[in-house]
């Protein structure tokens, strides 16, 4: 058997001996650190043999942890990546200076280690997250950046013992598992912050700022705001642009701020060299993301209320004849604060992705035109973007988006 059909086998193996919450939502959810610590104890706890980066928050988190780990490549250390989910391989949530896991190492971890999977039975993203935690120990690298799974406190990521956290926003995202309020949200989040271990905050807001300064006095943490680090004049251009990426560099600049205070060598020119290479050193894909020219085509993985308000901002900014949204949600967001902010003049097609957790277009199409979105219904996110294409001009705008999944199926 050759090395793609023997990874298209374990990664079967793996979906379907462990549930996966991008695939089956809170269901595939599993609360408590009890098997990640088992698991990682079996493994001598590799993630105690490198230095950590813990990067939470509702939106952000996967371009701040790209950005420090281009950051960190260029300053010429051997940086490990782990972050979720994954849009076109699995592979990609394990990477070393923007190289992804190979697929042999994958093959090799899950056959040999089967019987401790039969045993402690974890979930998807604890199996993931171990085997990230072991090749970034067998592959020695010097840092390791890893980005919570959801929301902080019990997420799998959290038995880490970081150099760094870093809580991006608080929106309110997986509210079925987090809770239905800002404050609870925060409260779980700021789980993250640990006994005299800096904690940075990437964005002021009066509710949240309140509960992580008295987690971060309870704990001993010395407590950094970006806003108060990096000043708007001095963030730092890069790759990443759209209008949700400056407060993200803001907060990855200001992280690497406080890292050259803890003795780590980077200079200026790799933060610049780092933020505007960013998605050739992490392997960052999706983020306001082109994908064609005349007519434009943008995909965006924003899901949550937190990233349309800025996805909002970007396409008002956009020069065109007609707005096309090809759009496809899933069925456990908060979709009504989502669909008031959508464009009303918009031509839309209405689609689902290729998962159990994906909304029904014909679901999303009725509920949209209550808001006066209006446009047809596709079986496919393929489908949907050929007739877009084919519907416009040159200098029409196409907007792709509305879930990681919808992109995914596109990239």
């Amino acid at each position: 058997m050759n090395t793609q059909q023997q990874y298209n086998d374990t990664i079967n193996y793996l979906y379907s001996t462990a549930p996966m919450f991008q695939q089956k939502g809170k269901s595939a959810y599993k609360e408590g650190l009890e098997t990640t610590i088992a698991l990682n104890k079996l493994f001598d706890n590799p993630h105690k043999q490198y230095k950590t980066i813990h990067v939470g928050g509702t939106n952000g988190k996967g371009s701040v942890s790209s950005m420090i780990a281009a950051t960190l490549t260029t300053a010429g250390y051997k940086v490990g990546l782990y972050t979720s989910p994954h849009l076109v391989d699995f592979r990609e949530r394990i990477r070393i200076n923007g190289t992804m896991i190979s697929q042999q190492e994958v093959i090799n971890f899950i056959s040999k280690h089967k019987n401790i999977i039969e045993q402690l039975q974890p979930s998807f993203f604890e199996i993931t997250t171990v085997m990230a935690f072991h090749y970034f120990a067998t592959q020695k690298v010097d840092w390791a950046v890893i980005e919570v799974g959801l929301g902080g406190r019990l997420d799998c990521t959290n038995i880490i013992q970081p150099q760094l956290s870093i809580i991006t926003n608080i929106s309110l995202d997986h509210t079925d598992i987090l809770g239905n309020t800002i404050t609870q949200i925060a409260t779980e989040k700021a789980g993250i912050i640990k006994h005299k271990t800096p904690i940075l905050i990437g964005e002021n807001n009066n509710i949240t700022d309140k509960i992580f300064n008295d987690k971060a006095k309870q704990m001993k943490a010395p407590i950094y705001f970006a806003n108060n680090l990096v000043h708007t004049n001095t963030i730092i251009n890069g790759e990443l642009q759209g209008a949700h990426q400056e407060k993200n560099r803001r907060t990855a600049q200001a992280a690497i701020n406080i890292l050259q205070q803890l003795n780590t060598t980077i200079t200026q020119q790799n933060i610049i060299t780092g933020f505007n290479n960013v998605c050739a050193l992490s392997g960052l894909q999706g983020r306001w993301q082109q994908i064609h020219s005349n007519p434009t085509i943008i995909c965006d993985t924003g899901h949550n209320e937190g990233g349309f308000q800025y996805i909002i901002e970007q396409i008002k900014q956009q020069k065109y004849n007609t707005l096309r949204i090809v759009f496809g949600m899933v069925n456990d967001k908060k979709r009504d604060n989502i669909l008031k902010m959508l464009p009303k003049d918009a031509v839309y097609y209405f689609t689902q992705a290729q998962i159990p957790r994906a909304l029904p277009a014909t679901t999303l199409q009725q509920e949209a035109k209550q808001y006066n979105l209006i446009g047809n219904c596709y079986n496919t996110v393929k489908i949907a973007l050929e007739t877009a294409k084919e519907e416009a001009t040159n200098n029409d705008f196409i907007f792709v988006g509305g879930s990681n999944f919808i992109v995914a199926e596109i990239l």
